[in-house]
């Protein structure tokens, strides 16, 4: 029998997924943008998976378009998501991978750490990366994706946002404004805390931030997403009540609101 994928979004990391899916014997259905979800769903209604491989804004408006006989078997792989994000649109156990590492236009994947994967489909989306020689490994349980999901949003949104401060490389960040990234931390964890609604065990997390660093100390800091990740991370700290004095203090000194 034929192993179906549905992938949803065909940029740069849905590419890379694409590769290692198809190596791996899979029938890959692209869906681009403006693609009637039914439509496709109407001819493809059991896949073994359906990727949703889109950028974070566009993440919420796919989902509360899918097909309901797909919700049974979604991947998901955005940064900055959490279960609330698939919870809102009434999907109970999607299979969720954590992507560590980078693809840009033109250049070879660079795995900074080896991408976590948790779910029913774990084990298919592990063998695809490793089919084109990306390290990734499957989850024991949920509360490990949780730990891993937070891992990768306090990586993205400190060294994003610390980094409108200092540009540079994160090793720079890590090694002479090391003030400034615990702080930045402090208030990136106070966020995530709120929207997982439980404590978090924050020590272990700021070690597992130091080691994603260390995998890869010239990677960028700054994006161009910067200022948008800044944004949500003071719009849902106002609707939590939180100080967060130092992602405030940025967002002053660089005239975002």
């Amino acid at each position: 029998m034929q192993k179906i994928v549905i992938l949803i979004g065909l940029g740069q990391l849905g590419r890379v997924f694409a590769g290692g899916l198809l190596k791996t014997g899979h029938l890959v259905v692209p869906v681009n943008r403006g693609d009637d979800l039914d439509a496709v769903a109407a001819r493809w209604p059991e896949p073994d998976l359906v990727l949703v491989s889109v950028a974070e804004a566009d993440l919420h408006p796919v989902l509360a378009a899918l097909p309901a006989v797909w919700k049974d078997c979604i991947g998901l792989l955005q940064n900055e998501l959490l279960p609330r994000d698939w919870q809102a649109h009434e999907i109970e156990d999607p299979s969720v991978i954590s992507v560590w590492f980078e693809k840009k236009p033109g250049k070879e994947s660079l795995p900074l750490l080896s991408s976590p994967a948790y779910g029913s489909q774990a084990e298919r989306l592990v063998a695809a990366l490793a089919a084109i020689e990306l390290p990734a490994h499957t989850l024991p349980d949920a509360d490990a994706l949780m730990w891993e999901l937070v891992r990768k949003n306090l990586y993205i949104l400190t060294t994003n946002i610390a980094g409108l401060e200092t540009s540079g490389d994160v090793g720079t960040l890590r090694d002479r404004h090391n003030v400034l990234l615990a702080a930045v931390a402090s208030d990136v964890l106070d966020v995530q805390e709120w929207l997982v609604g439980q404590s978090l065990d924050r020590a272990g997390l700021m070690s597992g931030l130091l080691e994603a660093i260390t995998a890869d100390p010239q990677h960028g800091c700054a994006g161009r997403s910067a200022p948008l990740r800044l944004k949500r991370a003071l719009h849902h700290a106002d609707a939590a009540g939180l100080a967060i004095p130092e992602l405030r203090r940025i967002a002053a000194a660089h005239g975002i609101e």
